[in-house]
């Protein structure tokens, strides 16, 4: 009786977060902090349950946004309003509404998905890669788990009109599109003549943050959000190997490769784990789907003409 109080109050949650306006801000994932212990009583209600510190934490952490946020602002407040949801529930019941229609299929139907999502997670949280097949997918997808320190000379350009008239001697003029790339052009070809490239990143560049670090710009891993004209060029640089500039929307990159490496599978085995253990997921979930077996005996329901006759008859 109690689980199912409880679940109609998710389900009342679920419902009313899919037509309330969403909250200004979302709530924290964690309940709110107290340095009570967890079998603390912190509610009792009228019918005489009680509720521990547990049993909130437990509680809160099933509560749709909008509840969160309740919790979060006021747990007086949320903790009323929970008592009068249980109350309400349980009148209901004794009324047996949880027998009429439609509340008895609403009920049912949202109990399904509950348990469904139910065995989705625990499938998942129990699956098991063996260590060898991990160690498999670490050599044979070993691009994934490059890393490139990367060296860049940036040059800027603006699409702006140049001032006119400035009153600083020194101000520098900005570069066109066509100017900063061929500029760019320039300090490629004298790179690959010999010059030497932290030189021209002290002379040349106009990122100032990656021009104090002598052209440091960043270390890339193929699970970092980079544009994909860097992604593209960076994971197909050799060491010591410089690339033509890359265009962003403000100027030209020339990037060289300063180390390029593989990182170690002590370093990256959790994460190939829980990529193994979502694929096996994923396949179960492809196979239930398979195995799932239904019958439709008349097709007009479905909007679908009947099936011819037998012939003869």
């Amino acid at each position: 009786m109690k689980a199912l109080t409880l679940f109609g109050f998710v389900c009342l949650g679920v419902a009313w977060a899919q037509t309330a306006p969403a909250p200004p801000a979302a709530p924290p994932a964690t309940p709110p902090a107290t340095d009570l212990p967890g079998d603390a009583v912190v509610a009792v209600f009228e019918d005489g349950a009680k509720l521990t510190v547990a049993d909130f934490r437990s509680l809160y952490s099933i509560l749709p946004p909008q509840y969160q946020q309740m919790a979060q602002q006021s747990r007086e407040q949320f903790l009323r309003y929970y008592a009068m949801m249980r109350k309400m529930s349980r009148e209901a019941e004794e009324e047996k509404l949880d027998q009429q229609s439609p509340y008895k299929e609403a009920i049912a139907f949202n109990r399904a998905i509950v348990l469904m999502q139910a065995k989705v997670s625990n499938t998942l949280n129990t699956a098991t890669v063996p260590s060898e097949e991990i160690a498999k997918y670490y050599d044979s997808h070993q691009e994934n788990f490059k890393e490139v320190k990367i060296k860049a000379i940036y040059v800027a350009f603006s699409s702006a009109a140049a001032p006119q008239n400035s009153s600083s001697a020194k101000a520098k003029r900005a570069l066109t599109e066509d100017e900063a790339r061929a500029k760019a052009q320039k300090l490629l070809a004298e790179i690959r003549g010999g010059a030497d490239f932290v030189k021209l990143v002290r002379e040349n560049s106009d990122d100032e943050t990656s021009k104090a670090r002598d052209g440091d710009l960043s270390t890339f891993r193929p699970s970092d959000n980079i544009p994909d004209a860097f992604r593209t060029v960076v994971f197909a640089l050799k060491q010591g190997e410089v690339s033509e500039p890359v265009r962003q929307a403000n100027g030209f990159y020339l990037l060289r490769a300063e180390d390029v490496l593989i990182s170690p599978l002590a370093q990256v085995r959790d994460g190939i784990f829980q990529q193994l253990r979502q694929d096996r997921g994923m396949q179960w979930m492809r196979q239930m789907n398979t195995e799932t077996k239904v019958s439709f005996p008349n097709p007009a329901f479905l909007g679908k003409p009947p099936a011819p006759a037998p012939a003869g008859k």
